[in-house]
């Protein structure tokens, strides 16, 4: 039976794409979209168009300068030298794209309005979402606009106080924690990569407080995530008694993603949202990295089946089959002999392992620190 969810998507994200060469030239929302539908996942109840921000909404946090760059930027399909070095747009990270404004903006309404649906208890699912890296002023790491901030601002102005946001993006979150660095009533937990891009939210970074950020080891797996899990993530959210749950879910953490070196499965996030859910009367999730099209769409499927009270089929339907079929992955190898079960499941194979003394002393550092205030 599904339950009360809502997705927030649009067809913005069909076809438009950073540039040939760059890591998300790959169609993400819209396999989702079109994964959830074939499988009948997503009646239209459920679904709800994203609006696109004006600028006006998003200077709540974002600069004035840098949102009229970004609107001047997608209008000339160019920018100045000064402009890229003051805004960090225009580069080969940030390109210029023909949707360089509107497509960051369409992410940002969902969240904002997100926001404005979780004045009540609720569920609400934004896969477009999760662009953690951006600045005020300055575009970072694929992301020209913040719209976890954005949200957690809107469900502040719906009077939603205590926030938690989860983060187990491969990268770390560091536009989020420089948004919400010493604010008592918000605490952040970040799972990332240690030493990849882009290089902060180390294992004494507190941010005033409010963020305990856990680097880790390459090749991550189930095991060591299920520790992490149970041992700090649902420890610190529940000591928090939060008022809404923030879940950035980027799939880029999982094995096949090329801009990382974890070896998640897609269970591993599963078990982290089931986790989370009961721990307050609001949950937005948001998506986030990821670079493999076919990971990428069914985990956040999977992740949109589970918040609408759907089971993962053993097999997928043949119409469900043909969406994954249909997809590419040119200019990467992993692209180029997909294994079988990427195009007829939803649901990896476990990726067990060892759990690794480094991460158990990392997770011990990060709760005496809780312990101690």
């Amino acid at each position: 039976m599904a339950g009360a969810s809502k997705f927030i998507g649009s067809e913005i994200y069909r076809g438009s794409s950073y540039g040939p060469r760059h890591p998300l030239r790959v169609p993400r929302v819209s396999t989702v979209m079109d994964l959830s539908r074939a499988l009948g996942w997503l009646p239209a109840s459920d679904f709800i168009p994203s609006p696109r921000a004006k600028p006006k909404a998003l200077e709540v946090w974002h600069t004035p300068r840098y949102l009229a760059a970004l609107q001047a930027a997608e209008a000339a399909q160019e920018v100045s030298a000064q402009v890229r070095a003051r805004h960090n747009i225009g580069t080969p990270a940030n390109p210029v794209f023909p949707e360089i404004f509107r497509r960051p903006a369409t992410a940002a309404g969902g969240s904002l309005l997100a926001g404005e649906l979780l004045a009540h208890p609720g569920v609400v699912y934004n896969p477009a979402g999760g662009t953690h890296h951006g600045f005020p002023d300055r575009a970072g790491g694929f992301c020209y606009l913040n719209d976890p901030v954005l949200a957690m601002l809107s469900l502040r102005r719906q009077g939603v106080r205590r926030i938690a946001y989860v983060d187990i993006d491969a990268h770390h979150p560091d536009g989020v924690e420089h948004g919400f660095a010493g604010d008592a009533e918000m605490r952040m937990i970040s799972v990332h990569e240690d030493g990849l891009w882009p290089r902060t939210g180390a294992l004494e970074d507190h941010a005033g407080g409010s963020a305990f950020n856990l680097p880790v080891p390459p090749g991550l797996n189930d095991t060591e995530m299920a520790m992490i899990c149970d041992t700090l993530i649902v420890p610190l959210v529940e000591e928090f008694k939060p008022d809404a749950v923030v879940l950035q879910c980027g799939a880029d953490a999982m094995d096949e993603d090329p801009q990382s070196h974890l070896s998640l499965s897609n269970n591993a996030h599963i078990a982290v949202l089931d986790a989370l859910r009961p721990l307050a009367p609001r949950l937005l999730v948001l998506g986030g990295g990821g670079y493999n099209p076919w990971s990428v769409g069914r985990l956040w499927t999977r992740v949109w089946g589970r918040l609408a009270g759907y089971d993962d089929p053993d097999r997928l339907p043949p119409e469900a089959e043909a969406v994954l079929r249909a997809l590419t992955f040119e200019g990467n190898s992993r692209g180029r002999n997909p294994p079988e079960h990427w195009f007829t499941t939803l649901k990896d194979a476990p990726r067990q392992g060892p759990i690794r003394e480094e991460l158990s002393t990392r997770i011990e550092t990060l709760l005496k620190r809780s312990r101690s205030g």
